[in-house]
């Protein structure tokens, strides 16, 4: 029997809790060190997150405030945690690839090295769309808005608060095409099925799209545009992938 190309005998549940507990663990002492490094780093990371609310915080000079004394503190810790994640995505992304390629033929484990720059190249995609295009409007709506009497005076925990969860969704929602492609490798979905739901998907983006975004019609189009078009280029990756 020619086993070239064939899948691994299937492992118990137990078995697969354990090596998924394993690369879980291999992934976040990846960040210890990532960590260390950021903190360092962490109040150049700080004007850099600034940088989209800083026009419109003409009171205090373009600073944020903060009311109580432990607030710079876990600031620091928060933005230097969530750059680790970032400088390490390759290496947890190398992570989920060693957990889900047992269940893959010979044949497809040469993608790994593709399967991370895409996960990574995506995901930095994702986070740049929200840096430079999405929260500039977003801020400009929600500043903006109302009466004019009120001035902005805002916090840095609410700031980060919002801005790093932001950030983060936008930058796993374009992960988008990679998770449908992992779906469909795992037999769970198909592109028909991507092709069958197409208008599901994308009353679902819409939903997402005005979660995300303020009410107003630039800010909703400006991100539905690009998730509508990840759709696409998923049902043609994963028809690829198929043929």
């Amino acid at each position: 029997m020619n086993t070239k190309n064939s899948k691994k005998t299937p492992s118990s549940l137990s078995e697969h809790l354990k090596e998924l507990r394993r690369r879980i663990l291999n992934s976040l002492f990846s960040l210890i060190p990532a960590f260390v490094v950021c903190w360092f780093f962490s109040e150049t990371i700080l004007d850099i997150l600034r940088r989209p609310l800083q026009p419109f915080l003409y009171k205090t000079n373009g600073g944020l405030i903060f009311t109580a004394p432990m607030d710079q503190f876990i600031s620091h810790l928060q933005v230097s945690f969530f750059a680790s994640v970032l400088l390490c995505s390759p290496y947890w992304l190398s992570q989920l690839w060693c957990f889900i390629s047992p269940g893959l033929y010979k044949k497809e484990k040469k993608f790994f090295i593709l399967f991370c720059f895409m996960g990574t190249l995506l995901l930095f995609c994702g986070i740049c769309f929200a840096y430079f295009i999405v929260l500039p409007l977003v801020f400009s709506v929600l500043i903006n808005f109302g009466s004019g009497l009120d001035q902005p005076f805002i916090t840095i925990r609410s700031y980060l608060s919002f801005i790093l969860r932001f950030i983060f969704i936008l930058g796993v929602v374009f992960e988008m095409p990679l998770i449908l492609i992992l779906l469909c490798r795992g037999g769970i979905i198909s592109s028909g099925d991507l092709r069958k739901y197409r208008r599901q998907a994308i009353l679902f983006l819409s939903v997402l799209s005005a979660f995300i975004t303020p009410p107003d019609v630039l800010s909703f189009f400006l991100l539905l545009l690009p998730l509508v078009g990840l759709y696409e280029l998923s049902i043609y990756l994963t028809y690829l992938l198929r043929k």
